[in-house]
């Protein structure tokens, strides 16, 4: 038995992790799209391996960076059943195909320059015929319930508290006569986090993938969500008569942000101004939240008690079409808009900086983690000049952050995730979904919590599993 890293490794999205049997039976843990590198479009169209020859696919969450390319695996040759919980079937099914227009779109617009430039036209990723075969596989499991695959492969899934419908996958699998328990952690969130449950306690573990992405960070002395949010808006908006562009993903993170400005509205402190969110697919992940409150977790459901819908406030408004869109950049009055993605490598949300990012009054709000040589993170690192749209921006826009809104747990968060583990038992941690300087710190907190064999595969990476 041995498993390649095909993504996620020494970096933090693209997730894909191929175990391999010994009767050739191959199981690919996530399958995501590798986004805001370099080199992004070369990785994202070569998966290191061969799709026709993986026979299970089992899917963590909803997440693009983790889910985005199973319409290119299918389009490439697989035929086997998709493995996820119920709610991450749900939002996977607006998530794909929305990510296929985007694949169709963003491919028009560089064929329309490459054509002026005499270049050969390039193909989208895939298309939503794609995502629609690719739905067509999907198969659900509840957590908390194994789940017989095969007569050798059992799953189960634990909640990860990262996102609705996030699973740690634990996986029994049966070798020479043998059971290997595999725990592959998806991403795991944060205890006592603003709406879903905390992490799930699980099975004990052989082998376990743990993702990394705040290894070296905390995140608890950090101001609250609510005044930060009020601050930043009230300033631009309010005193400097601005916009505030957040830059969102649609699932999780923008449900996140709606749920603390209510909570501002409840408290009396909301500043007065409109609030966008200029994404259709996020009104869609909104109202796929609604219809699974057995995630939230009691403070939530307190609130439910008083406030029916707690994703909602006076001012709030979903831009649907490309027209509205186009119409807030054309109108000066102070607001807020929150656009996908968050990391501002797609969508509307690069539309928004454009228009936005030449003038001193407004702000840019990133609200989550943003892979270091994206539109995001060049943002972040305080970089004067950026790159949209082919054309050369210079940054005259404050740029503000709020890293305490990380659906991604940070070291200690980690640690106390696989506290319920016996070290002893544990044969090795292999350290995924992080950059590869943060892992190392992480890699000797795992060894000082007991954890000896801790090991951080690159990209492609075979390593063998001791049965």
């Amino acid at each position: 038995m041995y498993i390649n890293f095909h993504g996620a490794a020494r970096q933090v999205t693209g997730s894909k992790h191929l175990i391999h049997l010994n009767d050739n039976t191959a199981i690919l843990l996530d399958c995501g799209l590798f986004q805001g590198l370099q080199n992004a479009d070369d990785l994202n169209g070569h998966f290191g391996f061969n799709p026709a020859k993986v026979d299970y696919l089992i899917l963590s969450h909803a997440h693009i960076d983790h889910c985005g390319l199973i319409p290119r695996l299918v389009r490439e040759g697989f035929k086997g059943p998709i493995f996820c919980t119920p709610a991450t079937m749900n939002l996977s099914r607006i998530l794909l195909a929305d990510s296929a227009r985007i694949q169709v779109s963003d491919a028009e617009y560089t064929n329309s320059y490459r054509e002026r430039k005499g270049l050969d036209a390039v193909e989208p990723l895939y298309t939503e015929e794609d995502a629609a075969a690719a739905l067509s596989r999907f198969k659900v499991v509840e957590y908390n319930e194994i789940y017989q695959i095969s007569p050798r492969i059992k799953v189960l899934f634990t909640d990860a508290g990262h996102l609705l419908g996030s699973a740690t996958v634990h996986l029994t699998l049966l070798e020479d006569g043998r059971e290997t328990q595999i725990t592959f952690s998806g991403d795991v969130g944060r205890y006592g986090d603003m709406i879903l449950k905390n992490p799930q306690p699980f099975p004990q573990a052989d082998y376990i993938l743990l993702e990394s992405t705040y290894g070296d960070s905390l995140h608890k002395d950090l101001k609250p969500i609510e005044k930060a949010l009020h601050d930043i808006i009230q300033h631009t908006c309010k005193v400097r008569h601005g916009k505030v562009i957040i830059p969102a993903f649609s699932v999780g993170r923008t449900q996140e942000i709606l749920y603390a400005l209510n909570a501002l509205e409840l408290e009396g402190r909301l500043p007065d101004v409109p609030y966008y969110v200029d994404s259709p697919l996020a009104d869609q992940a909104t109202q796929v939240l609604k219809e699974h409150p057995e995630e939230f977790n009691m403070a939530v459901h307190e609130v439910m008690k008083t406030d029916a819908d707690p994703f909602a406030f006076k001012g709030l408004r979903f831009i649907q079409s490309t027209a509205e869109s186009i119409a807030l950049n054309n109108d000066p009055r102070p607001c807020v808009i929150i656009s996908s993605s968050g990391m501002a490598e797609a969508g509307r949300v690069r539309h928004h900086i454009r228009n936005n990012i030449g003038s001193s009054k407004n702000t840019i709000l990133i609200v989550g983690y943003c892979e270091p040589s994206s539109l995001g993170g060049q943002l972040l690192r305080g970089q004067k000049v950026v790159h949209i749209f082919h054309d050369d921006y210079a940054v005259e826009c404050e740029v503000r952050s709020i890293k305490s809104m990380s659906a991604h747990g940070d070291y200690e968060d980690l640690l106390r995730f696989i506290s319920c583990q016996d070290p002893q038992k544990v044969k090795k941690v292999f350290l995924v979904h992080g950059e590869y300087e943060v892992q190392q710190h992480f890699a000797e907190k795992v060894r000082q919590a007991g954890f000896q064999q801790v090991e951080i595969p690159a990209q492609h990476q075979r390593i063998e599993l001791q049965l």
